[in-house]
């Protein structure tokens, strides 16, 4: 299996556990961090090493260039590359470049976007985990917003009446089904 494969496999399955993931009136912050936690939750289920603020094969722009940038999560797995996932809400091409890079080490990149909008696809090998969230104006502090992910409802219709019902007749609209 090759690099975009694995990075295509890797990738559906953390955007399955992270389809389970709600939260409501949460600040930009607070979702990042969210879903670095449920990352490496997911990867600690995979049973991988994980790393938060990883080392990145990308150093710094001057005057600091003797130091590496930092990948939000790292892990590493015994049966195959390391796998280094950024998480971000805004569209960074810093984020794109350190994930080229990382791809270019032998490393599966995944880059997890969250947001309402559509996301542009990356550049293979990099692969997209793409979140959707709602928002609101964040209206007791008029800056910034709030975002909110709810649970997808699934409820089957209710049942309907069966034959006619006469004018004043008494009709149990939600009846037990014991």
């Amino acid at each position: 299996m090759d690099q975009a494969e694995e990075g295509a496999r890797i990738g559906a399955a953390l955007s399955g556990w992270l389809g389970r993931l709600t939260f409501t009136d949460q600040t930009d912050d607070e979702v990042t961090v969210l879903l670095i936690d449920s990352v490496a939750a997911w990867a600690k289920a995979q049973g991988w090493r994980v790393y938060r603020r990883a080392a990145s094969v990308m150093p710094l722009p001057p005057p600091y260039e003797h130091r590496h940038s930092i990948v939000d999560v790292g892990c590493a797995r015994p049966d195959g590359a390391p796998v280094v996932v950024e998480v971000d809400h805004s569209d960074r091409r810093r984020s794109v470049d350190k994930l080229r890079l990382e791809a270019a080490a032998g490393r599966i990149a995944l880059w997890l976007r969250w947001g309402e909008r559509r996301f542009d696809p990356p550049p293979a090998p990099i692969t997209m985990v793409p979140f959707r969230v709602t928002s609101r104006p964040d209206a007791p502090q008029g800056s910034g917003r709030r975002y909110s992910r709810l649970p997808a409802t699934d409820r089957p219709p209710p049942a309907h009446l069966a034959g006619e019902v006469e004018l004043g007749e008494q009709v149990d609209l939600f009846p037990d089904p014991r």
